[in-house]
């Protein structure tokens, strides 16, 4: 098969590494991919969310399947477009991918099926959210409805932070039209993770469990990235615990969109809270999480190509999955400054010693070829990913490889794991 992988970070880096590895694969394109993605794959130069385009180089390559990585694309209907070109593809098309497009959407689904979830209201006037916020108090969670680029949730302290961030999103319009609305949720309390299934319809195959780490610098300190590492499993989801979100949060989801008219097909990530009374959803996100991606792939013995052709076609109910034993790590290095502003271009050196270090991968997440040296082209430039014994195993030799690459613009997290190692 010649097949497509849509998108340019971390994740589609680890998506074509393990989609290289299928012997489905014949041929492995990636639109517009990076400087390590193109090394076992050719780069298209077409935008990830230039939906015609994408279309376009598709059926130019005569492409057997293609593979949607980002969130932008399937809010923006790629799949549809793709599947109406005669392409098959993995992912959910625009009237399901609304589940992560808007959060008011997700909410009110969580809502009207009891799927448990943080107290909420909606609101697009300034003054009707404020109020609203003296009546809770604080600590409270304001959220643009939209897609913002991960920067559209603000975890608010004090009553006084809640009405900046209704400022700056509703009056202030920092995220133009995905900040149009916002909403507004408890403040949950517990440990976060994140949870994967692959879906068709009402068919559920679940993957695996991660952990990412959103603040930017250690003890969770600092404003909120992307995501600077994740691993998996993690232990917060007990197999016990994770039946429980399968039975209450991730069937009744699917259940639900089938229900209302947007049957779900590819990839589900939820985004979860294990608060005292139970697991409770944070998000639901309509594709593979980033840095998540990374580790869980890692683990995957299975022909990753082959479930996702089957998820597309509704056979989940003939795959079975095969996991590693070991646990695996994701260090992200980024480049100083971000999540703020990161100057682009510093050379990064000594990425060949890191690879060779046993049980290690090094996915690019935001690099460039330039007069031939690799550099920064992005906040989150390098997932530096381990697997090992143990969570302390996989963080021990993710770091030895980080700590062979010569990059001094770039800076990463020392403590990606540690609350499965504290465990």
């Amino acid at each position: 098969m010649k097949v497509l992988v849509v998108g340019s970070g971390g994740r589609e880096h680890a998506l074509c590494w393990a989609i290289a590895r299928s012997p489905l694969c014949d041929a492995l394109f990636c639109a517009p991919g990076n400087a390590g993605i193109a090394a076992i794959a050719t780069c298209l130069d077409v935008a990830a969310d230039d939906v015609a385009g994408i279309v376009a180089a598709a059926q130019e390559q005569a492409i057997d399947f293609a593979v949607i990585g980002p969130e932008g694309p399937l809010v923006a209907g790629i799949v549809d477009r793709l599947e109406e070109a005669g392409v098959p593809t993995f992912g959910p098309r625009q009237s399901a991918a609304v589940i992560e497009g808007s959060k008011g959407f997700m909410k009110d689904l969580c809502g009207r099926f009891g799927i448990p979830s943080a107290a909420y209201a909606r609101f697009d006037e300034p003054e009707a959210a404020k109020a609203y916020i003296h009546r809770l108090g604080a600590p409270i969670v304001v959220k643009a409805d939209g897609l913002a680029a991960g920067k559209g949730v603000v975890v608010c302290r004090t009553e006084n932070e809640a009405h900046a961030a209704i400022d700056h999103i509703l009056t202030e319009g920092a995220f133009g039209a995905a900040g149009s609305e916002v909403v507004i949720e408890e403040f949950l309390t517990g440990e976060e993770a994140s949870f994967f299934a692959l879906v068709h319809g009402t068919q559920v195959l679940p993957l695996a469990s991660a952990q990412d780490h959103k603040p930017a610098f250690d003890g969770d300190e600092g404003p909120n990235t992307g995501g600077m590492g994740a691993y998996s499993p993690a232990p917060v989801l007990t197999p016990a615990l994770a039946e429980t979100v399968m039975d209450t949060i991730i069937r009744p989801t699917v259940a639900a969109m089938a229900e209302i008219g947007r049957p779900y097909t590819g990839v589900l990530y939820a985004g979860l809270m294990i608060t005292p009374e139970g697991p409770k959803v944070l998000e639901f996100n309509a594709r593979f999480g980033d840095p998540e991606c990374q580790p869980l792939l890692v683990r995957l013995k299975s022909d990753l190509l082959e479930a996702l052709i089957a998820c597309r076609d509704g056979r989940l109910d003939r795959i079975k999955l095969e996991w590693h034993d070991d646990a695996a790590l994701t260090v992200v290095m980024a480049t100083r400054g971000y999540p703020g502003f990161y100057p682009k271009g510093s050379v990064i050196r000594g990425l060949e010693r890191a690879e060779a270090t046993p049980s290690v991968a090094v996915f690019h997440a935001g690099t460039a070829l330039q007069n031939g040296h690799l550099v920064a082209d992005a906040g989150r430039v390098l997932g530096v990913t381990a697997r090992g014994p143990t969570v302390a195993d996989a963080q021990a030799l993710a770091y030895q490889a980080v700590d062979l690459i010569d990059w001094p613009e770039g800076f990463c997290r020392r403590d990606i794991g540690w609350r499965a190692i504290g465990r």
